[in-house]
């Protein structure tokens, strides 16, 4: 299968210790994913979503990574209404085994959180859901 581009939206305030975990696994030389860009700490003003369009829509696919406060963050929010908005497929992944994660507030019902495995992952970045 061939390798997929990867944009990781992250709560850059509380998960940018999971979001290395993921860049490392994208590493290793059986991945089947590279990643491509992922959220940025910056101002939510200006031309910040229009940037963050451009990476998204380079991307093949959007992984959202979830921790115990990605239900307040505005950043992550704004980044899976534009992936919806561009048609990218997406998947929310459950960031930590022992913590209670939460779903950004542009997330469906429907939209589950799926368990950080390596072969889940390997399924969602092909998109098996």
């Amino acid at each position: 299968m061939a390798r997929k581009k990867v944009f990781v939206s992250f709560d850059f305030d509380h998960d940018a210790t999971i979001k290395m975990l993921l860049v490392n696994q994208s590493k290793l030389p059986d991945t089947p994913f590279d990643i491509w860009d992922s959220s940025v700490k910056d101002h939510l003003d200006g031309d910040w979503e229009a940037k963050v369009r451009r990476k998204i829509r380079d991307a093949d696919i959007v992984c959202v990574l979830c921790g115990e406060h990605t239900h307040t963050a505005k950043g992550v929010a704004i980044e899976l209404q534009i992936a919806k908005e561009l048609g990218k497929s997406y998947f929310l992944l459950w960031g930590y085994k022992d913590k209670t994660c939460t779903k950004p507030r542009t997330a469906t019902e429907a939209d589950k959180i799926y368990k950080w495995e390596w072969d889940v992952l390997s399924r969602l970045i092909h998109g098996d859901r």
